[in-house]
């Protein structure tokens, strides 16, 4: 693979997830802890959504970026990339156990989780389960965390697992408060989503 092509696994494998429980959290900032918890218990119970926007991606090796999609129904994920970064196309698609990624002229890759995926290939190691909590303005409820929120009590910035997660806008989406543009900060990667269109939908509908 070309380093491209290698930042756009990558940034494909970040937007994968699977949900926990469990949260452990150091809460600080202008917000009010129980509006928060109100806030948190209200965006949990999103469970699918469908999401257009774009993403950068930043590494010493290269950099650039692309349009996303991203559809989500319960622990099934559809993803898609495109545009610049990578120079083509790629898509994962599956669920815990089963996972498939796609990359446009380079071939079909197959592991058990995002997480092996990414390591088989990359030989990182990176939390990319924890992305289906940040997307929402959330911390993954699997390890401890340390938020700061702003004076409407959401999400401001987000420390965990050696990643620290900058929320610079939300935007009421169909009744729910969720992140319009968020900045993740790792060892050596940077990555920038800006989400245009979010369409949410709760548990059981």
């Amino acid at each position: 693979m070309n380093a491209r092509s290698l930042l756009l696994l990558a940034g494909l494998l970040l937007l994968a997830g699977c949900a926990g429980i469990g949260p452990r959290e150091d809460l600080g900032g202008q917000g009010e802890a129980a509006s928060w918890r109100s806030h948190k218990a209200q965006v949990a119970s999103i469970d699918g959504w469908q999401i257009s926007g774009k993403v950068g991606i930043r590494a010493p090796q290269d950099s650039g970026s692309g349009t996303l999609f991203w559809l989500q129904r319960q622990d099934y994920y559809d993803i898609r990339l495109s545009g610049p970064l990578g120079r083509g196309a790629a898509r994962l698609t599956g669920r815990e156990g089963d996972i498939q990624l796609e990359v446009a002229n380079q071939g079909r890759y197959q592991a058990e989780s995002p997480e092996a995926l990414l390591e088989e290939q990359l030989g990182w190691r990176l939390p990319v389960s924890h992305l289906l909590w940040w997307v929402r303005g959330l911390p993954a409820p699997t390890s401890k965390s340390r938020v700061t929120l702003d004076a409407d009590s959401h999400l401001s910035q987000l420390e965990q697992d050696g990643w620290r997660v900058e929320y610079t806008n939300y935007r009421l989406q169909h009744g729910y408060w969720l992140p319009e543009r968020l900045k993740l900060f790792g060892q050596n990667l940077d990555i920038t989503l800006v989400i245009k269109e979010w369409q949410p939908r709760r548990l059981g509908l």
